[in-house]
């Protein structure tokens, strides 16, 4: 006889069935287009989310910039803003905004993983304090009082329902 019933919260089977959440399973499978779709938008972002393909645009940039120097300052300005700045950091922004996101699904999963240890040692736990119930209760019937049985009832006035938590009143 246990003097406590753990009841297990429905969120923790299915949680464990899932696993961490990863960038790519949040993407579209369904249909065949969804897929084909889903597929070349990550080709797209991975090839033009590349330091490789910042270099290219800075090179691509570089074949305007004699004209813009012969124009004059306002030319320049504008070559900077327009064509420079806008192809080459595109490229670099979203270089960073992939290692923000590998650094985040790493992050989530080591929260999975400390989540599912530290319930692993909340079960050791429970399972502990159901082996003092026993002792307590067989302790209670030897020094002839009765135990009061407590249930995981999310009651915080304390055991017997008083605010004192004397099982008397």
């Amino acid at each position: 006889m246990t003097l406590y019933q753990h009841i297990r919260h429905p969120h923790i089977a299915s949680r464990l069935a899932d696993g961490p959440v990863r960038v790519n399973d949040l993407l579209p499978h369904g249909s065949a287009i969804n897929r084909f779709n889903t597929r070349v938008a990550i080709a797209i972002t991975r090839a033009v989310g590349s330091m490789w393909c910042a270099y290219l645009f800075a090179l691509f940039d570089l074949i305007s910039l004699p004209d813009a120097i012969h124009a004059g300052a306002s030319a320049i300005v504008s070559w900077v803003a327009q064509t420079f700045l806008q192809l080459v950091l595109l490229s670099v922004i979203m270089v960073g905004q992939n290692v923000q996101a590998d650094a985040a699904d790493k992050r989530s999963e080591a929260t999975f993983h400390d989540a599912s240890a530290t319930l692993h040692e909340v079960a050791h736990v429970q399972e502990h304090l159901a082996q003092q119930d026993i002792l307590l209760t067989e302790l209670a019937q030897r020094m002839g009082i009765k135990p009061v049985p407590v249930i995981d009832s999310g009651d915080e006035s304390g055991p017997g329902g008083a605010e004192t938590g004397d099982p008397e009143s």
